[in-house]
């Protein structure tokens, strides 16, 4: 069936793909970006942080843990370096299931995933943990009884809702089996008063733009989605510091310090 896309409202996965610098956007996502680089001209830093984070820590999940079984929340438009890829790369036994359901993804995601027998991409809303975790496509190629990796990577910064983000986890990490982990990535105000100011400013263009969130949360406010997990060495901190490739010769951009990421075990 053909897709309907809402081309006068900006769509999540889109602008990140803009942010990526990729080609599945429309001019409406283009100018949420255009608008945050006004006031941080070095916005698209924070889309390639985050996506960096995603490469380190599924190639630490992949290698380090033993875990072969995914379940990636917001999965966005494939772009290169995808969880999949990463993952069934270093494990080829890996099975992935991605949850979206933009219109947009669903249709560039099941074309892309045709030939790949363990990965499988599913419609369901991820700020409804039951709808994700009654799933059948979760259920039916993920294995409850055994660890899970569950990937929450630059999605809860779009939820301000009821119930919180805190309470959104708590229910995600209470069904998922000892042994699993959980990753965030997250906007973050560093609460600094070099940074806060910058990622105040970036919280109110996104609230603003035509897709209308994007809410930048303190480091408190962030560990208590990780609430029952131990969380990994070096714990919460900004993502570009979370397993670095290699050493740092150049400095950081100030937005840097305005996205943190953090990966839990559940006992």
């Amino acid at each position: 069936m053909p897709v309907y896309i809402d081309v006068t409202k900006a769509s999540i996965a889109r602008v990140y793909d803009a942010f990526l610098n990729g080609k599945d956007n429309y001019e409406i996502d283009r100018e949420v970006l255009q608008r945050v680089q006004r006031v941080a001209p070095e916005a698209t830093q924070l889309a390639w942080d985050n996506r960096n984070f995603l490469i380190r820590v599924t190639r630490f999940i992949a290698t380090e843990t033993g875990i072969t079984q995914f379940l990636d929340c917001g999965s966005g438009l494939p772009t290169a370096e995808n969880t999949h890829q990463v993952a069934q790369r270093l494990q080829p036994d890996a099975r992935v299931v991605y949850v979206d359901n933009d219109p947009v993804v669903l249709a560039h995601g099941r074309a892309l995933l045709e030939e790949n027998d363990q990965t499988h991409l599913t419609a369901a809303d991820i700020f409804k943990p039951r709808a994700v975790l009654e799933d059948e496509i979760v259920l039916r190629n993920l294995d409850f009884s055994q660890p899970i990796a569950l990937f929450q990577l630059g999605t809860l910064h779009h939820y301000d809702d009821e119930p919180s983000p805190t309470e959104i986890m708590r229910e995600y990490i209470a069904a998922l089996p000892s042994g699993s982990y959980v990753a965030i990535s997250h906007f973050l105000d560093p609460e600094t008063a070099e940074h806060s100011e910058l990622a105040r400013k970036m919280e109110e263009t996104f609230l603003h733009s035509p897709m209308g969130t994007g809410v930048f949360r303190t480091r408190s406010e962030i560990e208590s989605m990780f609430a029952g997990l131990e969380l990994v060495d070096p714990g919460l901190t900004i993502c570009a510091d979370w397993w670095p490739d290699g050493p740092r010769v150049k400095p950081l951009p100030p937005v840097s310090y305005c996205i943190a990421g953090a990966v839990g075990r559940k006992p």
